[in-house]
Protein backbone atom coordinates (compact mmCIF):
# COMPACT_ATOMS: atom_id res chain seq x y z
CA UNK A 1 0.00 0.00 0.00
CA UNK A 2 2.80 2.46 -1.21
CA UNK A 3 0.25 5.23 -1.04
CA UNK A 4 -0.81 4.97 2.58
CA UNK A 5 2.99 4.26 3.09
CA UNK A 6 3.20 7.88 2.11
CA UNK A 7 0.73 9.19 3.53
CA UNK A 8 1.33 7.75 7.17
CA UNK A 9 5.15 7.90 7.39
CA UNK A 10 6.09 10.47 10.13
CA UNK A 11 9.35 12.05 8.03
CA UNK A 12 7.25 12.69 5.22
CA UNK A 13 3.35 13.25 6.74
CA UNK A 14 3.97 17.07 5.69
CA UNK A 15 3.64 16.23 2.08
CA UNK A 16 6.80 18.61 0.98
CA UNK A 17 9.65 17.22 -0.57
CA UNK A 18 12.59 18.60 -2.09
CA UNK A 19 12.21 17.07 -5.43
CA UNK A 20 9.85 14.69 -7.46
CA UNK A 21 11.14 12.42 -10.07
CA UNK A 22 8.29 11.56 -12.66
CA UNK A 23 8.92 8.09 -13.77
CA UNK A 24 10.77 5.70 -12.29
CA UNK A 25 12.36 3.48 -14.90
CA UNK A 26 15.92 2.98 -15.54
CA UNK A 27 16.90 6.75 -15.80
CA UNK A 28 14.68 7.89 -12.61
CA UNK A 29 14.68 5.21 -10.11
CA UNK A 30 18.78 5.32 -10.13
CA UNK A 31 18.65 9.19 -9.89
CA UNK A 32 15.40 9.00 -7.35
CA UNK A 33 17.90 6.66 -5.22
CA UNK A 34 21.22 8.70 -5.34
CA UNK A 35 19.48 12.38 -4.74
CA UNK A 36 17.84 10.95 -1.38
CA UNK A 37 21.43 9.18 -0.74
CA UNK A 38 22.58 12.51 -0.72
CA UNK A 39 20.42 13.99 1.89
CA UNK A 40 16.91 14.89 0.04
CA UNK A 41 13.74 14.30 0.65
CA UNK A 42 12.88 12.65 -2.71
CA UNK A 43 9.28 11.69 -4.00
CA UNK A 44 9.47 8.86 -7.01
CA UNK A 45 6.33 9.11 -9.43
CA UNK A 46 5.32 6.52 -11.18
CA UNK A 47 2.18 4.93 -13.52
CA UNK A 48 2.87 1.12 -12.91
CA UNK A 49 1.80 0.19 -9.62
CA UNK A 50 3.77 -2.91 -9.26
CA UNK A 51 7.19 -0.83 -9.77
CA UNK A 52 5.90 1.56 -6.98
CA UNK A 53 4.98 -1.27 -4.78
CA UNK A 54 7.98 -2.71 -5.60
CA UNK A 55 10.43 0.73 -4.87
CA UNK A 56 8.48 0.99 -1.91
CA UNK A 57 9.44 -2.52 -0.62
CA UNK A 58 13.30 -2.18 -1.61
CA UNK A 59 13.03 -3.94 -4.39
CA UNK A 60 14.33 -2.59 -7.68
CA UNK A 61 12.42 -3.57 -10.78
CA UNK A 62 15.47 -3.85 -12.44
CA UNK A 63 19.21 -5.09 -11.89
CA UNK A 64 21.86 -2.14 -10.95
CA UNK A 65 25.06 -2.51 -8.96
CA UNK A 66 24.48 -1.22 -5.76
CA UNK A 67 20.73 0.08 -6.18
CA UNK A 68 18.87 -2.63 -4.15
CA UNK A 69 21.30 -1.65 -1.04
CA UNK A 70 21.13 1.85 -1.45
CA UNK A 71 17.34 2.03 -2.01
CA UNK A 72 17.08 -0.08 1.07
CA UNK A 73 19.12 2.47 3.12
CA UNK A 74 17.19 5.47 1.91
CA UNK A 75 13.82 3.73 2.63
CA UNK A 76 14.93 3.32 5.70
CA UNK A 77 15.99 6.44 6.50
CA UNK A 78 12.43 8.42 4.75
CA UNK A 79 14.05 10.03 2.63
CA UNK A 80 12.43 8.20 -0.51
CA UNK A 81 8.68 7.07 -1.13
CA UNK A 82 7.10 6.33 -4.17
CA UNK A 83 3.32 7.09 -5.60
CA UNK A 84 1.23 6.92 -8.58
CA UNK A 85 0.58 10.45 -9.42
CA UNK A 86 1.17 14.46 -7.97
CA UNK A 87 -1.35 14.12 -5.60
CA UNK A 88 -2.72 18.19 -5.02
CA UNK A 89 -1.37 18.17 -1.57
CA UNK A 90 2.15 17.64 -2.61
CA UNK A 91 4.38 20.06 -2.90
CA UNK A 92 7.96 19.86 -4.47
CA UNK A 93 10.56 22.40 -5.00
CA UNK A 94 11.87 20.51 -8.04
CA UNK A 95 10.68 18.57 -10.53
CA UNK A 96 12.61 16.22 -13.00
CA UNK A 97 10.91 14.61 -16.00
CA UNK A 98 12.51 11.25 -16.81
CA UNK A 99 10.05 9.48 -18.82
CA UNK A 100 10.65 7.21 -21.69
CA UNK A 101 10.81 8.20 -25.30
CA UNK A 102 10.39 5.17 -27.03
CA UNK A 103 9.82 5.15 -30.90
CA UNK A 104 6.46 4.70 -32.32
CA UNK A 105 5.51 2.12 -35.28
CA UNK A 106 5.93 5.13 -37.60
CA UNK A 107 9.38 5.29 -36.63
CA UNK A 108 9.15 8.66 -34.83
CA UNK A 109 10.34 9.22 -31.06
CA UNK A 110 7.00 9.12 -28.83
CA UNK A 111 5.83 12.02 -27.41
CA UNK A 112 2.69 11.58 -25.12
CA UNK A 113 4.88 10.16 -22.22
CA UNK A 114 6.38 13.83 -21.96
CA UNK A 115 3.46 15.82 -22.67
CA UNK A 116 1.96 13.98 -19.89
CA UNK A 117 4.05 14.51 -17.19
CA UNK A 118 4.30 18.03 -18.38
CA UNK A 119 0.82 18.51 -17.64
CA UNK A 120 0.84 16.82 -14.45
CA UNK A 121 3.91 18.79 -13.13
CA UNK A 122 1.97 22.34 -14.73
CA UNK A 123 -0.69 20.96 -12.54
CA UNK A 124 1.21 20.39 -9.50
CA UNK A 125 4.11 23.07 -9.42
CA UNK A 126 4.15 25.75 -7.51
CA UNK A 127 5.41 29.34 -7.81
CA UNK A 128 9.23 29.58 -8.61
CA UNK A 129 9.60 25.50 -8.80
CA UNK A 130 12.75 24.27 -10.85
CA UNK A 131 11.51 21.66 -13.75
CA UNK A 132 14.48 19.92 -15.77
CA UNK A 133 13.97 17.82 -18.36
CA UNK A 134 16.19 14.20 -17.93
CA UNK A 135 14.67 12.15 -20.46
CA UNK A 136 16.08 11.82 -24.24
CA UNK A 137 14.34 14.11 -26.78
CA UNK A 138 13.74 14.58 -30.16
CA UNK A 139 15.71 18.28 -30.69
CA UNK A 140 13.57 21.43 -29.89
CA UNK A 141 11.14 19.11 -27.30
CA UNK A 142 12.49 21.47 -24.04
CA UNK A 143 11.12 24.44 -26.21
CA UNK A 144 8.31 23.38 -28.07
CA UNK A 145 6.59 20.90 -26.23
CA UNK A 146 7.23 21.14 -22.37
CA UNK A 147 7.58 25.21 -22.06
CA UNK A 148 4.36 25.73 -23.69
CA UNK A 149 2.34 23.52 -21.53
CA UNK A 150 4.04 25.10 -18.30
CA UNK A 151 3.66 28.40 -19.58
CA UNK A 152 0.03 27.39 -19.77
CA UNK A 153 -0.43 26.84 -16.19
CA UNK A 154 0.35 30.76 -15.52
CA UNK A 155 2.88 30.12 -12.92
CA UNK A 156 6.64 31.06 -12.28
CA UNK A 157 8.95 28.57 -13.00
CA UNK A 158 12.55 27.76 -14.07
CA UNK A 159 13.18 25.65 -16.76
CA UNK A 160 16.67 23.56 -17.78
CA UNK A 161 17.63 20.67 -19.82
CA UNK A 162 19.87 18.25 -18.35
CA UNK A 163 19.74 14.74 -20.24
CA UNK A 164 21.10 11.61 -18.39
CA UNK A 165 24.29 10.22 -19.78
CA UNK A 166 24.83 7.00 -16.97
CA UNK A 167 26.16 3.60 -18.06
CA UNK A 168 23.81 1.00 -17.23
CA UNK A 169 25.49 -1.58 -14.46
CA UNK A 170 27.83 1.64 -13.38
CA UNK A 171 24.92 4.34 -12.90
CA UNK A 172 25.47 5.15 -9.49
CA UNK A 173 29.05 5.60 -9.42
CA UNK A 174 28.49 7.97 -12.61
CA UNK A 175 26.02 9.99 -11.17
CA UNK A 176 28.94 11.21 -8.81
CA UNK A 177 31.62 10.97 -11.19
CA UNK A 178 30.63 12.37 -14.49
CA UNK A 179 30.15 15.92 -15.45
CA UNK A 180 26.55 16.83 -15.91
CA UNK A 181 25.32 18.72 -18.58
CA UNK A 182 22.80 21.78 -18.44
CA UNK A 183 21.07 23.61 -21.07
CA UNK A 184 18.47 26.64 -20.77
CA UNK A 185 17.84 29.97 -21.87
CA UNK A 186 18.09 32.24 -19.14
CA UNK A 187 21.09 32.36 -16.44
CA UNK A 188 18.63 31.99 -13.40
CA UNK A 189 17.59 28.88 -14.70
CA UNK A 190 21.31 27.21 -15.41
CA UNK A 191 22.35 28.51 -12.13
CA UNK A 192 19.39 26.99 -10.08
CA UNK A 193 19.83 23.60 -11.94
CA UNK A 194 23.61 23.78 -11.15
CA UNK A 195 23.50 24.13 -7.67
CA UNK A 196 20.79 21.41 -7.43
CA UNK A 197 23.07 19.00 -9.36
CA UNK A 198 26.66 20.13 -7.71
CA UNK A 199 25.12 17.60 -4.88
CA UNK A 200 26.00 14.60 -6.81
CA UNK A 201 29.33 15.64 -9.00
CA UNK A 202 31.60 18.08 -8.56
CA UNK A 203 31.58 19.11 -12.47
CA UNK A 204 28.53 20.86 -14.14
CA UNK A 205 28.76 22.73 -17.50
CA UNK A 206 26.33 25.23 -18.49
CA UNK A 207 24.77 25.68 -22.07
CA UNK A 208 22.83 29.06 -23.06
CA UNK A 209 20.29 27.02 -25.08
CA UNK A 210 18.21 24.01 -24.35
CA UNK A 211 19.35 22.15 -27.85
CA UNK A 212 22.93 22.36 -26.95
CA UNK A 213 21.34 19.73 -24.01
CA UNK A 214 19.30 18.11 -26.21
CA UNK A 215 21.98 17.74 -28.75
CA UNK A 216 24.82 16.34 -26.89
CA UNK A 217 23.00 13.81 -25.46
CA UNK A 218 22.05 12.61 -28.96
CA UNK A 219 25.12 13.22 -30.07
CA UNK A 220 26.99 11.36 -27.67
CA UNK A 221 25.29 8.07 -28.42
CA UNK A 222 25.33 8.48 -32.14
CA UNK A 223 29.05 8.63 -31.91
CA UNK A 224 29.26 5.40 -30.26
CA UNK A 225 26.79 4.02 -32.40
CA UNK A 226 29.06 5.18 -35.83
CA UNK A 227 32.07 3.87 -33.91
CA UNK A 228 30.50 -0.08 -33.42
CA UNK A 229 29.21 0.20 -37.23
CA UNK A 230 32.46 0.94 -39.04
CA UNK A 231 33.89 -1.98 -36.83
CA UNK A 232 31.34 -4.28 -38.35
CA UNK A 233 32.01 -3.03 -41.77
CA UNK A 234 35.26 -4.06 -41.36
CA UNK A 235 34.32 -7.44 -40.39
CA UNK A 236 32.35 -7.72 -43.25
CA UNK A 237 35.38 -6.60 -45.38
CA UNK A 238 37.28 -9.31 -44.20
CA UNK A 239 35.27 -12.35 -44.76
CA UNK A 240 35.48 -12.41 -48.17
CA UNK A 241 38.98 -12.57 -48.06
CA UNK A 242 39.35 -15.35 -45.34
CA UNK A 243 40.87 -12.82 -42.96
CA UNK A 244 39.68 -12.51 -38.87
CA UNK A 245 38.58 -8.88 -38.63
CA UNK A 246 40.03 -9.10 -34.68
CA UNK A 247 43.34 -9.93 -36.02
CA UNK A 248 43.09 -6.78 -38.47
CA UNK A 249 41.67 -4.32 -35.83
CA UNK A 250 44.05 -5.79 -32.74
CA UNK A 251 47.34 -5.61 -34.92
CA UNK A 252 46.31 -2.46 -36.73
CA UNK A 253 45.93 -0.72 -33.46
CA UNK A 254 48.78 -1.94 -31.85
CA UNK A 255 51.45 0.81 -31.01
CA UNK A 256 49.60 2.93 -33.55
CA UNK A 257 48.23 5.87 -31.82
CA UNK A 258 45.91 6.80 -34.48
CA UNK A 259 43.48 3.84 -35.29
CA UNK A 260 41.57 2.74 -32.07
CA UNK A 261 38.66 0.60 -33.46
CA UNK A 262 35.91 -1.17 -31.46
CA UNK A 263 35.46 -4.71 -31.87
CA UNK A 264 32.52 -5.82 -34.05
CA UNK A 265 29.05 -7.01 -32.65
CA UNK A 266 25.85 -7.00 -32.00
CA UNK A 267 24.88 -3.37 -31.38
CA UNK A 268 21.29 -2.08 -29.65
CA UNK A 269 20.55 -1.35 -26.50
CA UNK A 270 17.52 1.59 -25.14
CA UNK A 271 20.03 4.21 -26.21
CA UNK A 272 22.12 3.17 -29.16
CA UNK A 273 18.88 1.54 -31.38
CA UNK A 274 17.09 4.52 -31.10
CA UNK A 275 19.07 8.02 -30.44
CA UNK A 276 20.32 7.63 -33.77
CA UNK A 277 16.65 7.75 -35.06
CA UNK A 278 15.79 11.02 -32.99
CA UNK A 279 18.45 12.65 -34.45
CA UNK A 280 17.97 12.18 -37.82
CA UNK A 281 14.16 12.83 -37.51
CA UNK A 282 15.18 16.07 -35.43
CA UNK A 283 16.45 17.50 -38.57
CA UNK A 284 13.96 15.85 -41.22
CA UNK A 285 11.63 19.10 -40.94
CA UNK A 286 14.54 21.16 -41.99
CA UNK A 287 15.39 18.86 -45.34
CA UNK A 288 18.40 17.55 -43.65
CA UNK A 289 20.04 13.85 -43.70
CA UNK A 290 22.61 12.53 -41.33
CA UNK A 291 23.64 10.09 -44.35
CA UNK A 292 26.81 8.87 -41.90
CA UNK A 293 24.24 8.46 -39.04
CA UNK A 294 21.52 6.66 -40.80
CA UNK A 295 23.83 4.47 -42.79
CA UNK A 296 25.45 3.32 -39.03
CA UNK A 297 22.22 2.59 -37.87
CA UNK A 298 21.55 0.65 -40.90
CA UNK A 299 24.57 -1.69 -40.77
CA UNK A 300 24.06 -2.69 -37.20
CA UNK A 301 20.46 -3.40 -37.67
CA UNK A 302 21.24 -5.61 -41.01
CA UNK A 303 23.91 -7.52 -39.27
CA UNK A 304 21.60 -9.96 -37.79
CA UNK A 305 20.42 -11.59 -40.66
CA UNK A 306 23.13 -11.24 -42.86
CA UNK A 307 25.32 -13.47 -39.96
CA UNK A 308 22.68 -15.88 -39.24
CA UNK A 309 22.17 -16.05 -43.22
CA UNK A 310 25.47 -16.63 -43.03
CA UNK A 311 26.17 -19.08 -40.41
CA UNK A 312 22.75 -21.09 -41.85
CA UNK A 313 24.74 -21.59 -44.81
CA UNK A 314 27.93 -22.69 -43.76
CA UNK A 315 25.88 -25.34 -41.84
CA UNK A 316 23.71 -26.50 -44.44
CA UNK A 317 27.03 -27.05 -46.65
CA UNK A 318 28.66 -29.25 -43.83
CA UNK A 319 25.39 -31.19 -43.15
CA UNK A 320 23.05 -30.84 -46.12
CA UNK A 321 20.37 -29.38 -44.35
CA UNK A 322 19.38 -26.46 -42.06
CA UNK A 323 20.07 -26.51 -38.45
CA UNK A 324 16.61 -27.36 -36.50
CA UNK A 325 17.41 -26.80 -32.86
CA UNK A 326 19.27 -23.37 -32.02
CA UNK A 327 20.28 -22.07 -28.15
CA UNK A 328 20.75 -18.22 -27.67
CA UNK A 329 23.25 -17.40 -24.96
CA UNK A 330 22.99 -13.82 -23.49
CA UNK A 331 19.43 -12.01 -24.55
CA UNK A 332 20.34 -8.80 -22.14
CA UNK A 333 21.18 -6.26 -24.67
CA UNK A 334 24.97 -6.52 -22.93
CA UNK A 335 26.85 -8.50 -20.32
CA UNK A 336 29.63 -5.52 -19.11
CA UNK A 337 28.71 -4.25 -17.02
CA UNK A 338 26.23 -7.02 -16.48
CA UNK A 339 22.31 -5.90 -16.59
CA UNK A 340 19.12 -8.24 -16.78
CA UNK A 341 17.55 -5.22 -19.51
CA UNK A 342 15.89 -6.65 -23.05
CA UNK A 343 15.24 -3.05 -23.92
CA UNK A 344 16.59 -2.85 -27.53
CA UNK A 345 18.57 -6.04 -27.48
CA UNK A 346 19.76 -6.90 -30.67
CA UNK A 347 18.75 -10.14 -29.33
CA UNK A 348 15.23 -10.48 -30.76
CA UNK A 349 16.43 -9.64 -34.01
CA UNK A 350 18.70 -12.14 -34.01
CA UNK A 351 16.41 -14.15 -32.97
CA UNK A 352 13.87 -13.15 -36.11
CA UNK A 353 16.68 -13.90 -38.06
CA UNK A 354 16.27 -17.70 -36.89
CA UNK A 355 12.52 -17.86 -37.71
CA UNK A 356 13.33 -16.08 -41.20
CA UNK A 357 15.95 -18.74 -42.30
CA UNK A 358 14.11 -21.50 -40.35
CA UNK A 359 11.02 -20.86 -39.75
CA UNK A 360 10.24 -24.19 -37.66
CA UNK A 361 12.95 -23.63 -35.31
CA UNK A 362 13.39 -24.60 -31.35
CA UNK A 363 14.96 -22.16 -29.78
CA UNK A 364 16.55 -22.06 -25.92
CA UNK A 365 17.65 -19.40 -24.31
CA UNK A 366 20.04 -19.10 -21.43
CA UNK A 367 20.75 -15.94 -20.18
CA UNK A 368 22.30 -15.65 -16.29
CA UNK A 369 21.28 -11.98 -15.51
CA UNK A 370 17.50 -11.89 -16.82
CA UNK A 371 14.58 -13.62 -15.78
CA UNK A 372 12.22 -16.61 -17.03
CA UNK A 373 9.48 -14.16 -17.07
CA UNK A 374 10.98 -10.97 -19.37
CA UNK A 375 12.87 -13.57 -21.57
CA UNK A 376 9.62 -15.46 -22.60
CA UNK A 377 7.36 -12.58 -22.97
CA UNK A 378 9.93 -11.15 -25.75
CA UNK A 379 10.46 -14.51 -27.22
CA UNK A 380 7.49 -15.86 -27.31
CA UNK A 381 8.07 -19.41 -29.07
CA UNK A 382 11.51 -19.81 -27.22
CA UNK A 383 12.19 -22.19 -23.77
CA UNK A 384 13.93 -20.39 -21.51
CA UNK A 385 16.17 -22.35 -19.38
CA UNK A 386 18.19 -22.28 -15.87
CA UNK A 387 21.55 -23.58 -17.23
CA UNK A 388 24.06 -24.52 -20.00
CA UNK A 389 23.29 -28.14 -19.81
CA UNK A 390 20.19 -27.95 -20.74
CA UNK A 391 20.08 -25.55 -23.01
CA UNK A 392 22.71 -27.08 -25.07
CA UNK A 393 20.97 -30.47 -25.06
CA UNK A 394 20.44 -31.59 -29.40
CA UNK A 395 21.22 -28.45 -30.41
CA UNK A 396 22.98 -27.89 -33.75
CA UNK A 397 23.78 -24.32 -33.57
CA UNK A 398 24.48 -22.19 -30.39
CA UNK A 399 24.79 -18.57 -30.56
CA UNK A 400 26.35 -15.93 -28.12
CA UNK A 401 24.52 -13.18 -28.26
CA UNK A 402 25.87 -11.12 -25.15
CA UNK A 403 29.41 -10.32 -23.90
CA UNK A 404 28.35 -11.36 -20.38
CA UNK A 405 31.91 -12.20 -19.37
CA UNK A 406 30.83 -15.88 -17.57
CA UNK A 407 30.94 -16.91 -21.00
CA UNK A 408 34.44 -16.43 -22.16
CA UNK A 409 35.49 -18.69 -18.93
CA UNK A 410 33.67 -21.25 -21.21
CA UNK A 411 35.84 -24.25 -22.70
CA UNK A 412 34.64 -24.53 -26.56
CA UNK A 413 34.65 -28.17 -26.31
CA UNK A 414 32.62 -28.37 -23.46
CA UNK A 415 29.86 -26.57 -25.38
CA UNK A 416 30.39 -28.70 -28.51
CA UNK A 417 30.23 -31.96 -25.78
CA UNK A 418 26.96 -31.34 -24.98
CA UNK A 419 25.41 -30.41 -28.65
CA UNK A 420 24.89 -32.50 -31.46
CA UNK A 421 28.52 -33.83 -33.57
CA UNK A 422 28.06 -31.70 -36.54
CA UNK A 423 26.98 -28.96 -34.35
CA UNK A 424 28.60 -25.37 -34.99
CA UNK A 425 28.99 -21.99 -32.26
CA UNK A 426 28.51 -18.73 -33.95
CA UNK A 427 29.50 -15.98 -31.02
CA UNK A 428 29.01 -12.59 -31.99
CA UNK A 429 31.61 -11.16 -28.88
CA UNK A 430 34.54 -13.04 -29.86
CA UNK A 431 34.72 -14.49 -26.49
CA UNK A 432 37.32 -16.60 -27.68
CA UNK A 433 39.37 -14.64 -30.15
CA UNK A 434 42.38 -14.76 -27.85
CA UNK A 435 43.06 -18.71 -28.35
CA UNK A 436 44.92 -19.79 -31.33
CA UNK A 437 42.36 -20.99 -34.41
CA UNK A 438 44.14 -24.39 -34.49
CA UNK A 439 42.53 -24.70 -31.23
CA UNK A 440 39.33 -23.13 -31.51
CA UNK A 441 38.76 -26.06 -34.49
CA UNK A 442 36.77 -25.80 -37.00
CA UNK A 443 33.02 -25.61 -35.74
CA UNK A 444 33.62 -22.36 -34.04
CA UNK A 445 33.01 -18.88 -35.73
CA UNK A 446 32.48 -15.55 -34.86
CA UNK A 447 31.83 -11.87 -36.38
CA UNK A 448 34.70 -10.94 -38.97
CA UNK A 449 35.92 -14.60 -38.13
CA UNK A 450 34.98 -16.59 -41.09
CA UNK A 451 38.27 -17.16 -42.43
CA UNK A 452 37.81 -20.97 -41.86
CA UNK A 453 34.75 -21.19 -43.71
CA UNK A 454 35.01 -18.51 -46.74
CA UNK A 455 35.34 -20.73 -49.47
CA UNK A 456 32.24 -22.49 -48.46
CA UNK A 457 30.93 -18.53 -48.39
CA UNK A 458 33.31 -16.93 -50.90
CA UNK A 459 34.36 -19.99 -53.02
CA UNK A 460 33.06 -18.71 -56.65
CA UNK A 461 34.06 -14.91 -56.17
CA UNK A 462 37.47 -16.50 -54.90
CA UNK A 463 38.05 -18.50 -57.97
CA UNK A 464 36.98 -15.59 -60.12
CA UNK A 465 39.67 -14.07 -58.64
CA UNK A 466 42.26 -15.92 -59.23
CA UNK A 467 41.39 -16.50 -62.78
Amino acid sequence: MPNATLATNKSLAENEFDVGIIGLGYVGLTLATALADSGLKVLGVERRQDVVDKTNAGEPHFHEQGLEYMLKSVLKKGNLRATTSLAPEINCKVYIITVGTPLGPDGAARLDFMRNAASEVASNMRDGALVMLRSTVKIGTTREVVKPILDESGKQYLLAMCPERTLEGKALEELQRLPQIIGSDDPESREAAARFFHRLTPTVVQFPRFETAEIIKLVDNTYRDVQFAFANEIARACEPFGVNAMDVIEGGKLGYPRTNLAIPGLVGGPCLEKDPHILNESLSRFGIELGITKAARKVNEVQPFETIANICRIYKARTGRLPSRIAMFGVAFKGIPETNDLRGTMAALVHQAVLAEVPDAQVSIYDPATLRDEVEAMFSNAVFTDNITDALADVDLLLITNNNPAFAKLRIEELLGYMNKDSLIYDYWNHFARIRPEDRGDRYFSVGGLEAAHELMFGQASEAVNR
